[in-house]
């Protein structure tokens, strides 16, 4: 069977049905869907004895900590330029996190203590960006990263004390290693290198020896290690290898080969996978069809999530964090039409306390459903989908906006989507779409990308758009596309290949010239140049396939208007792109609104800058593709 249901049920039972009868809710302030939240990321102290979030200071994401029994919570943090999201703690008494400058992605490591007394950057290197390898949760001081700072192309590991600053490279990369693996103890036991087509997994029985190489891979090829087993001896993965649909398996490096298939689905990758620290046992395995499902593995989480999802019914169900004795825990609900609530969970005495509710201001009520769809592309592939339509009014002939993501080996899956639901809330119908591609559909499904930029995966966009208009949901004078990053892209390619089928379009952070693109990716990317080669196409083989799959020299083919958006320290796509795009378009006469922002990088992360862009989007909108039930504005 098919995990998404039939068109006919849900277009007769899940879209035109609640929405002729409901009643045209209330038009939501644009700030509302975008501001930064309330109180959120909560997580415990490794010694259950703190609770910490990050909330707004000066409209930036700050950490607080206050005791789980109750008390004064202390702002320990006061940032003003960026929001702190990422952070963890070190025992009861130090935390750590994580911030770029103006969104360069050029993350630095810093701690502060409980108190909020001392704040230091661990590494304050220029032009070096640090990501987490592990964090060695039963270590009371130190965290594993990986920094590029002898070398900016590739990554080595190094141990650092949060609480000293001490710091020690304690695996050096030759130079083709894109991922460790740490084991249970925080020994570096395994990695994953390439040569941008070609890969290997490695492993070595101790930190003494010389790293072997246990399995081969391609580009083509999913082998994500998980984690250890409890002896440290081989390795939970995610694997496609010798099959189409990556499964989760048990992997012996002695052999080279898996040992065990723990699970896997028919028609979508599984990926994901937790575990218990304290009691040594897989819990679930993690993957989503046209929602996150689980399956379990251990009755214990078996019968926490019963126990929570009885006490908090009608909601998707998350454990977020657990201290180190698993019995205090954080707890968080979300739907499609909610960003949930924040609940504390302590074993003794099956207690269950709301902490907050992420985003108050937001009444479900006035929020739009997500539904899952799927048609078939020109040349017979089934494409998966979601569809939210605006509440109140009758699902015919309705302004659509397009919303193609980003990667694009990435994909839409269900959940809360600010700008959906802020979309729907201004009366558009709203279309995501799971070109080919996209993530978590198989091997054969990704590779049927390659080289398709502008081509066959743009084809896609556009059959989700004309199925749309031949079920009489979409008026096919208005329909927009907007999209970021590889949805920008797209929003182009579709402006550019398609004219007949946009009346508007909205580029944010999105490639103009595939050419330019990719002489100006990071440093670190370039291991995985020859990779995008293969998937893209070669500059020098491939060059009359490129030029005919950059928008940017087929402007005389667009004719629509177009917002851009871009920020101008974006390390992944460079101004250029919407530089170039702008330029172009303007010399033709094309009406094209530009946001560039000074402080930002891959999208806009400060709050007062996403206010601004996406007011000036619900002016554009309002002004090329009338919402639902509105006048044309003139």
């Amino acid at each position: 069977m098919r995990f998404v249901p039939s068109l006919a049920s849900v277009l007769v039972v899940g879209l035109l049905g609640p929405a002729l009868g409901a009643q045209r809710p209330k038009t939501i302030p644009v700030r509302d869907f975008f501001r930064n939240p309330e109180k959120a990321y909560f997580q415990v102290s490794q010694g259950g004895k703190y609770v910490s979030y990050t909330e707004p200071y000066q409209n930036r994401m700050n950490i607080v900590v206050r005791p789980v029994a109750g008390g004064e919570a202390r702002r320990i943090t006061s940032i003003t330029d960026r929001d702190i999201n990422a952070y963890g703690w070190k025992g009861d008494d130090r935390l750590f996190f994580f911030k770029d400058s103006g969104g360069n992605e050029n993350f630095h490591l810093f701690a502060v203590d409980r108190a909020g007394t001392t704040q230091t950057d661990l590494t304050p290197m220029p032009k070096v960006r640090v990501n987490l390898v592990d964090e060695l949760l039963d270590d009371p001081t130190d965290v594993l990263v990986e920094m590029n700072r002898r070398d900016s192309t590739v990554f080595d590991v190094y141990r650092v004390n949060v609480v000293t600053g001490d710091t020690t490279m304690i695996a050096r990369n030759p130079g083709t290693i894109t991922g460790w693996v740490a084991d249970h103890h925080g020994r570096i036991r395994a990695a994953l290198t390439t040569d941008g087509v070609n890969g290997t997994v490695l492993f070595r029985p101790t930190e003494a020896d010389t790293f072997r190489v246990i399995a081969h891979t391609t580009f083509k090829d999913t082998f994500t290690p998980l984690f250890f087993t409890f002896d440290d001896q081989a390795l939970y993965a995610s694997s496609n290898l010798g099959r189409d649909k990556a499964a989760i398996v048990l992997f012996d490096p002695a052999t080279g080969r898996e040992r065990e298939v723990l699970f896997q689905h028919p028609e979508v990758d599984v990926d994901g996978m937790g575990y218990s620290r304290k009691r040594k046992v897989p819990t679930e395995i993690d993957y989503v069809t046209w929602k996150q499902e689980r399956r379990f593995l251990d009755p214990v989480t078996r019968s926490l999530y019963a126990s929570l999802e009885k006490r908090l019914p009608g909601k998707e169900v998350f454990v977020t964090f657990m201290n180190r004795d698993e019995d205090v825990m954080i707890v968080r609900t979300m739907s499609d039409r909610s960003l949930g609530s924040y609940y504390l969970y302590q074993r003794a005495g099956d207690r269950l306390t709301k902490l907050a509710d992420r985003n108050p201001w937001l009444d479900e009520r006035d929020l739009a459903p997500m539904k899952p769809i799927s048609y078939t592309s020109r040349d017979g592939l089934t494409i998966h989908g979601y569809l939210t339509l605006p509440l109140g009014v009758a699902p015919r002939h309705l302004p659509v906006v397009v919303n193609p993501h980003g990667g694009p080996w990435a994909r839409d899956q269900w959940g809360f989507n600010p700008e959906v639901q802020f979309l729907a809330n201004r009366g558009y119908a709203v279309l995501q779409v799971n070109f080919r591609g996209s993530t978590g559909y198989g091997r054969k499904f990704f590779e049927s990308s390659f080289k398709q930029w502008g081509r066959t995966m743009q084809d896609d966009v556009s059959d989700g758009v004309k199925w749309l208009i031949g079920q009489g949901i979409a008026d096919s004078s208005r329909v927009a596309i907007y999209g970021g990053s590889y949805g920008g892209y797209a929003t182009l390619a579709g402006l550019a290949f398609s004219p007949e089928l946009y009346a508007a379009g909205i580029d944010y952070v999105g490639v103009s010239n595939l050419f330019t693109f990719m002489k100006t990716i990071p440093p670190y990317w370039k291991p995985f140049l020859d990779q995008i080669h293969e998937m893209v196409g070669n500059p020098e083989r491939d060059s009359v396939a490129l030029a005919a799959a950059s928008p940017v020299f087929h402007v005389d083919r667009i004719r629509a208007p177009l917002l851009v958006a871009q920020g101008a320290k974006d390390p992944r796509v460079n101004i250029d792109e919407s530089n170039q795009i702008v330029e172009a378009l303007r010399k033709r006469g094309i009406d094209v609104q530009y946001i560039v922002k000074e402080n930002e990088g891959h999208g806009f992360q400060n709050e007062e800058n996403r206010f601004e862009f996406y007011e000036a989007m619900e002016r554009f909108l309002a002004r090329h593709v009338t919402p639902a039930g509105a006048k044309p504005v003139p």
